[in-house]
C-alpha cells in the first residue's frame, strides 16, 4: 500500500479516551473517500480540506461517538458530498446527534469508487452502529474503535455490548487483510494475531470477573472494579467501570450472575 493511496490525518484531540487523537483517513488519489472526519476542530477540518485537494467525493463514518463523526456534517456541507454510515440503535450521552447519513450502510454494502471498492462490515460492540471498512484491493481494514493501537477499547452499556464485541472480533476472521488502520494509534500488522490477543484478553478478564465475584455475596460495580482492574491505574477505574459492566451484562445474559436492578448489586447465581 503506497503512502499516497491512504493518508492518515490525526486530529489534535488527544486525551485519556483518544490517545494521541482521532485518526481520519483519506482513501484514493483522484476519487477520494474520507473516513471519520473527527471532531469539529477548525485546524483539523482545514487540514482535511487541504489534503483532499478538492477530490473528496464522499464521507464515511465508522460510528457516531463525538470524537469520530461531528465534522462530517460540517465537511459534507462545505464540500457538498454525501455522508455514509449508520444511525445508533441505543442512544446514550456519548453520541453525536448531528450525523444524518445520506446513505445508511448495511453489512456487506460496497462503496465503489473509480480507484477501489470499500466494503462496509457491521461490527457492533464498542457501539451498536459501528462499521469497519475493508479496502479490498489494498487488503487493509479500517477498524475505527473496534480495534485501537495502544489500549483496549471501552465498551459502555447499553449501546456497547461485550457479547456483540466478541462476536464482531470473530467476524473479522472471515476477511482477508494484511494491515489494520485503527481509529487511534499507529497501524497494526499481523491482524489475526491482534484479533486473537484481544479476544483472549477479554475472556481472561471475564474469568477474573467471575473469580472476584466469588469473594463477595453481593457487590456494586464500583466496589468490584478495584479488584477486577487491580492491574490498572486507580485513576482510570471510573472509566474501567464501563467495561466491567459490559462484562457483567454479558454474564447476566449468559445466566451466570444475577442483578438486583433497584440496588444495582451483582451476585453469582
Amino acid at each position: 500500500m503506497s503512502k499516497e493511496f491512504v493518508q492518515q490525518v490525526t486530529a489534535p484531540n488527544g486525551s485519556v479516551f483518544t490517545g494521541s487523537g482521532t485518526n481520519s483517513y483519506l482513501i484514493g488519489a483522484e476519487d477520494i473517500t474520507l473516513v471519520d472526519p473527527g471532531p469539529v476542530i477548525d485546524e483539523h477540518i482545514e487540514k482535511l480540506i487541504k489534503f483532499g485537494e478538492g477530490k473528496i467525493k464522499r464521507i464515511l463514518v465508522t460510528h457516531t461517538h463525538r470524537d469520530h463523526s461531528p465534522a462530517a456534517k460540517v465537511l459534507g456541507e462545505i464540500l457538498n458530498v454525501p455522508l455514509m454510515g449508520r444511525l445508533v440503535e441505543k442512544n446514550d450521552s456519548l453520541q453525536d446527534k448531528t450525523f444524518k447519513p445520506d446513505r445508511v450502510l448495511g453489512h456487506g454494502d460496497l462503496i465503489e469508487t473509480q480507484e477501489c471498492i470499500i466494503e462496509a462490515i457491521h461490527t457492533p460492540g464498542h457501539a451498536s452502529n459501528h462499521l469497519c471498512f475493508l479496502i479490498k484491493e489494498e487488503r487493509v481494514m479500517l477498524t475505527g474503535d473496534h480495534i485501537m493501537n495502544g489500549s483496549t477499547v471501552v465498551i459502555a452499556h447499553p449501546d456497547g455490548s461485550m457479547k456483540d464485541y466478541l462476536q464482531s472480533l470473530e467476524l473479522l476472521r472471515k476477511y482477508n487483510f494484511d494491515k489494520i488502520l485503527p481509529g487511534h494509534g499507529d497501524s497494526l500488522m499481523d491482524p489475526m494475531a491482534v484479533v486473537d490477543w484481544i479476544i483472549d484478553h477479554r475472556l481472561q478478564r471475564e474469568k477474573k470477573v467471575i473469580s472476584k465475584l466469588k469473594t463477595f455475596s453481593s457487590v456494586t460495580s464500583e466496589e468490584l472494579v478495584t479488584s477486577v482492574y487491580d492491574d490498572v491505574d486507580p485513576k482510570l477505574h471510573p472509566i474501567a467501570v464501563w467495561s466491567l459492566e459490559a462484562h457483567l451484562y454479558k454474564l447476566l445474559e449468559d445466566k451466570v450472575i444475577d442483578l438486583d436492578a433497584g440496588q444495582k448489586i451483582w451476585s453469582l447465581i
